[in-house]
């Protein structure tokens, strides 16, 4: 089974290193099989990002999405550019302070304050890619938590680990309301 992810936004999101940390997820701790590209606009900040990320039991044969299971938007420009590739009985997960669901979408939402929760809980708004992560992770199963616990706790500097597994634990809490 494959599984086709793409994290969107802006620039300065932190949605590339989530993209990266999905992916190692995958592979390193769960063993199984990950590719990730990346797209981002020539605005170092405030301009489109985005992450594509397939996790597969088998073998992938073609390193791009072409039909999204899981879209993640932090913007309502991606939003509503990428949910036209979001398979029908895929997931859609939004920051609800920035973005609407789109309205030809009628599939499954997950809609949580990620970025307004960030701010208010740690002070740094970049750490909002954890919690969405850890939403989709629990949300889904793509991933194992622990095995995200994994890969975060390797990618985060060593005075922010704490704050990234509390950010974890705020993602899961996010889906068990």
């Amino acid at each position: 089974m494959s599984t086709e992810i793409r994290l969107a936004g802006e620039g300065g999101q932190g949605l590339i290193k989530a993209g990266f940390i999905l992916g190692e997820s995958a592979t390193v701790f769960d063993k199984k099989n990950a590719v990730q590209t990346s797209s981002y606009g020539v605005e170092a900040r405030g301009g489109e990002s985005s992450s594509d990320i397939i996790i597969s039991d088998g073998k992938i044969y073609f390193p791009r999405v072409r039909h999204l299971d899981i879209l993640l938007s932090f913007t309502q420009i991606t939003a509503d550019k990428y949910v036209n590739i979001l398979k029908d009985s895929g997931k859609l997960f939004i920051d609800d302070d920035f973005v609407r669901v789109p309205k030809n979408y009628d599939g499954e939402v997950f809609s949580f304050p990620y970025i307004r929760t960030a701010r208010s809980k740690f002070n740094l708004v970049i750490i909002a890619n954890i919690i969405a992560l850890s939403s989709i992770a629990y949300a889904t199963n793509v991933v194992s938590i622990e095995a995200l616990r994994k890969a975060v706790l390797k990618n985060a500097p060593e005075k922010a680990k704490d704050m990234n597994l509390e950010a974890i634990d705020i993602g899961i809490s996010f889906c068990k309301q």
